[in-house]
C-alpha cells in the first residue's frame, strides 16, 4: 500500500492517476475532503501538523511519496515549517514500519542553502538517518508554474525573469510523477538521488515565444533585477529576510545555473520527458 502525500498538488494528481493505471493499491493523503473526493480514488484526510492523522494514514502502508508545500514567508530567522512537518512524517513512518520513502526535494538542495534548498537538505539528512529505505527526487523548475502564475507573470501578463537569456531545463510535473511511480512500485533506486529535468533548456524569451504561439497572443518578457525583485516583495508585505533570500535565488537563476539537462526521467521510465511545447499543447485549457 502506497500513501501519496501532496495528492491534490501538481505532482500528486498525476501520480494518483498513474498508480491507478498500474492497478497498485494506494491512498491519497489530503487536507480537504472535497478535494479528496474529487480525485475519484481512495483518500484519507489529515494534516502534516496533526500527528494523529499522520499515524492513522500510515496504517497498512509500506511506501510513501513524501511531498509537501514549498518555502513560505516566515518571520526573519524562523525555520521553514516544512522541516518540522516532513520530519514528523518520517518519524511516524518509521514507527509504522514503512519500508521506503520517495521524497520530492529540490535540485541543488544543500547545507546552508537559502529557503527550500536548505530546508530540503535538512529533511533529507533526517530521512537518511531514519533507517527507512529512501530515494530522492531533485526536480528542476516546474512547467506548471506558468499556468499557476507562481511568481512568473507581472500584472500586465508579461513574463518576468532575472535575465531574458538564462536557460532553465523546466520539467513537467507529469514526468516527475511518472518517475516517482517507478520508485514506489519497483525495487530499484534505493539510496539514490535523481536529478529530474526536461529534455531542453529554454530562455525566458524562448518560453514567451512558445506561449505566444499557443495562446495566439504576444507574451512579452520583462527582466527584473534581484534588487527590484526584493523591493517588489517587500512592498507586498513579505518579511525582509524572506524577500532577500528569494532575490538571491532569483539572481542565481539568471546566471544559467539551472540550465543543465539530465536523462534521469528516461532512465527511470523508459520514455523521454515532455518538451515545453508538448506541455503547452496538453494544458492549453489551463491558460484560459
Amino acid at each position: 500500500m502506497i500513501l501519496v502525500t501532496g495528492a491534490t498538488g501538481s505532482i500528486g494528481t498525476h501520480l494518483v492517476r498513474r498508480l491507478a493505471e498500474l492497478g497498485v493499491p494506494f491512498k491519497a493523503f489530503v487536507r480537504d475532503a472535497d478535494k479528496g473526493r474529487a480525485l475519484g480514488h481512495p483518500y484519507v484526510v489529515g494534516d502534516f501538523d496533526d500527528p494523529e492523522s499522520i499515524a492513522a494514514a500510515l496504517v497498512g502502508v509500506d511506501r510513501v511519496l513524501l511531498n509537501g508545500a514549498g518555502a513560505v514567508p516566515t518571520p526573519d530567522g524562523a525555520p521553514q515549517p516544512m522541516i518540522a512537518q516532513q520530519k514528523r512524517v518520517i518519524d511516524a513512518a518509521g514507527r509504522a514500519g514503512v519500508a521506503r520513502i520517495v521524497k520530492v526535494s529540490v535540485w541543488r538542495a544543500r547545507e546552508g542553502g537559502r529557503l527550500a534548498q536548505g530546508a530540503h537538505w535538512e529533511i533529507e539528512q533526517h530521512l537518511k538517518a531514519s533507517g527507512i529505505e529512501w530515494s530522492l527526487l531533485h526536480p528542476n523548475g516546474y512547467m506548471q508554474n506558468f499556468f499557476t502564475g507562481a511568481g512568473t507573470f507581472s500584472t500586465d501578463g508579461s513574463l518576468i525573469a532575472p535575465a531574458t537569456d538564462a536557460p532553465v531545463s523546466y520539467i513537467d510535473c507529469h514526468d516527475i510523477a511518472r518517475s516517482a511511480a517507478v520508485l514506489l512500485t519497483e525495487p530499484g533506486g534505493a539510496a539514490e538521488t535523481f536529478v529530474l529535468t526536461g529534455p531542453e533548456a529554454l530562455t525566458m524569451t524562448e518560453v514567451a515565444s512558445r506561449l505566444s504561439n499557443v495562446l495566439a497572443k504576444q507574451v512579452k518578457v520583462v527582466a527584473l533585477t534581484a534588487e527590484a525583485m526584493a523591493t517588489r516583495l517587500k512592498e507586498q508585505g513579505v518579511p525582509p529576510g524572506f524577500a532577500d533570500d528569494i532575490a538571491f535565488l532569483w539572481a542565481d537563476v539568471g546566471t544559467g545555473s539551472l540550465s543543465p539537462t539530465t536523462r534521469e526521467v528516461e532512465n527511470l521510465t523508459g520514455t523521454t520527458p515532455r518538451t515545453f511545447t508538448d506541455f503547452l499543447t496538453t494544458n492549453r485549457a489551463a491558460f484560459g
